[in-house]
């Protein structure tokens, strides 16, 4: 339900709040308020086009807000798109530079049109007389058409789903495969040279440690063993120093206690250096000075340097190249087993997708005829005479869109409900762009069409030229398919209607006739609405006055909630005009009254 709905410096509106409740909420006011202005506001707030032409004159931008309180669906959108929700209300943002750019903010955080377009169909639905186009697309109207019928399209969906992610890794093979076999020479060279280098994980490091010591053997030997001499051999080296300074100290620690630990630290300082000598006399013992081995392990390295430049820098990830190519090959070996089970599961999904479609398309043909005979009742309650028609059109893989209302037959003699039974026998390997209608939604687009004068022929809703015809027709629509849901209580999912000039070209016992219809479709969800009739105003749960002053030389607008009393006086002005009396006063409490 929306809550609130603000305007600041957009069109004639310098600022204006206008709060609404449940049921039927009108808006009445001279010509020229701002009425139908503040619906197009809410129409830009559902992601409508906008422009620098609503700036208001002299402003540097116009802002639109309004609060709605928040559905599951809203939510889930908000959690899509990365925005927090902000407890039970939805709030929007929209802010229009006189450059023409502009700024949208869901719940306070920075947001895109197409964040508003996507809560749009959880929030509200905009009749406007510059939007009924828009909002009135092929979507809307078979979900018109599916909450009519309390149709829920979730096993469409689920199937939908699997054949989707099946057909996609069809393709992906079929699409790689070309690219895939000019890559089996390369693979098979690759395979084969890696796996004759017959390499090990950190060979490469062992080799280059190996080539530095055996390059280097003479130098290596003479340091190692002069190392030795001068730390264990020798009258003159450091253990010799220290076994003659060990005697000494010992002697001392006979008679002073203070010199104890010394002996213990040169006793340990003398072992260290035997261990190092020790050490050091292996290491030159194992030199081995062969130009032989030396040859080799360059060779060696050459070869995995050779394998480096293709492959990896280092032996590891060469081998690790060599599994990779080796799976690829083994993936390639395995094809057409591989293609035969994909085709398999394309085919059982996209048998499972027609079985579920087909038996939406006839849930919907029924559900068809018996919207178009109530609504055709309905828009013709409304001063208006029409033959209305609601068509199912069901398009087939590889077949043409079959037009039919609801189990008609073409002139061929054709039953459409008949249509998809197997519309493809190979759609296993059938290319995704083959089967571009089908949709989570099932594969119909239902088309209302309309002609609203005798003898003419049946056109488009969306075709109509008058503004004020459609916004009756969808008042109509909506009201039977409300009543129609309310009694089989699926798919009711309230959110806020709203209708701008609904009025336009009736009076009388049609005005009032659509004041009851407003009324009655108030029951199941709000309505905002425009009017100038007294006969519809009447029927308002919550009336607002749009109201236009002048203030410092600028035109000012303000929107007021009429008590009862300001009710009357407002149903009174619409009856008589400028000038109110108690004759329209009096008459004004008897129409609201009646309304009751």
């Amino acid at each position: 339900m929306l809550v609130e709905l603000r305007a600041e410096n957009y069109a004639v509106i310098d600022h204006a709040i206008a709060s609404f409740g449940p049921g039927l909420n009108l808006l009445t006011g001279e010509t020229g308020a701002g009425k139908s202005i503040l619906v197009d506001a809410l129409a830009l707030l559902m992601g409508g086009k906008s422009s620098a032409e609503v700036v208001r004159h002299g402003a540097d931008k116009a802002v639109v807000s309004c609060v709605f309180e928040s559905t599951p669906g809203a939510e889930a959108a908000l959690e899509e798109n990365g925005i927090d929700a902000e407890g039970p209300e939805i709030i929007l943002r929209r802010e229009i530079l006189s450059t023409g750019k502009g700024r949208v903010f869901v719940n306070n955080q920075p947001a895109t049109v197409a964040v508003l377009k996507q809560l749009a169909p959880e929030l509200a639905l905009v009749h406007a007389q510059t939007e009924t186009l828009s909002s009135f697309d092929e979507a809307q109207q078979r979900i018109l058409l599916d909450r009519f019928a309390g149709i829920s399209t979730d096993a469409v969906a689920e199937v939908y789903a699997q054949w989707r992610k099946a057909q996609d890794k069809l393709n992906d093979l079929l699409h790689g495969e070309q690219d895939r076999l000019r890559m089996v020479d390369l693979w098979s060279y690759q395979k084969k040279e890696i796996e004759s280098a017959r390499l090990e994980p950190g060979e490469d490091e062992k080799l280059e440690t190996e080539k530095r010591v055996l390059a280097n053997s003479e130098k290596l030997f003479a340091a190692a063993m002069s190392a030795f001499e001068q730390l264990y051999e020798g009258g003159t080296s450091a253990e010799a120093a220290l076994r003659a300074a060990l005697r000494n100290i010992e002697e001392l620690a006979r008679y002073d206690s203070r010199f104890t630990e010394s002996v213990q630290q040169l006793a340990s300082a003398r072992a260290i250096i035997g261990d190092i000598g020790s050490a050091l006399r292996d290491y030159a013992g194992g030199i081995n000075a062969s130009p032989e081995r030396l040859a080799e392990i360059e060779d060696r390295l050459a070869l995995i340097d050779r394998l480096k430049r293709k492959y990896g820098k280092t032996a590891g990830e060469i081998i690790v190249y060599g599994e990779e190519v080796a799976r690829k090959l083994s993936e390639v070996e395995d094809r057409d087993e591989l293609l035969k089970t994909l085709r398999v599961s394309v085919d059982q999904a996209a048998a499972a997708y027609r079985k579920s479609a087909s038996a939406l398309t006839a849930e919907r043909k029924a559900a068809a005829a018996r919207l178009a005979k109530l609504a055709e009742e309905q828009i013709n309650s409304l001063a208006m005479k029409v033959r209305f028609q609601v068509d199912v059109v069901t398009v087939g893989p590889a077949s043409g869109a079959t037009r039919a209302s609801a189990g008609q037959e073409d002139e061929s003699g054709h039953d459409f409900s008949r249509a998809e039974a197997n519309p493809n026998k190979d759609s296993g390997a059938l290319a995704p762009e083959r089967n571009s209608h089908w949709t989570p939604f099932g594969w119909d687009t239902v088309e209302y069409r309309i002609s609203t004068n005798p003898g003419e022929p049946l056109k488009l809703l969306i075709e109509i030229a008058s503004g004020g015809e459609l916004s009756r027709v969808m008042l109509a629509l909506k009201v039977a398919v409300e009543e129609n849901a309310s009694k089989t209580r699926k798919n009711i999912t309230p959110r806020t209607l709203v209708f701008d000039e609904i009025d336009i070209g009736i009076g009388g016992r049609a005005a009032e006739a659509v004041g009851h219809k407003l009324k009655t479709l108030g029951r199941a969800q709000q309505v905002l609405c425009v009017t100038h009739l007294p006969q519809i105003a009447a029927f308002a749960d919550q009336h607002l006055a749009v109201e236009k002053r002048e203030k410092d030389g600028r035109t000012t607008t303000r929107i007021r909630v009429l008590d009862d009393r300001a009710r009357t006086h407002e149903v009174a002005r619409m009856l008589s005009g400028a000038k109110v009396t108690d004759t329209s006063l009096q008459h004004a409490s008897q129409m609201i009254a009646a309304s009751r």
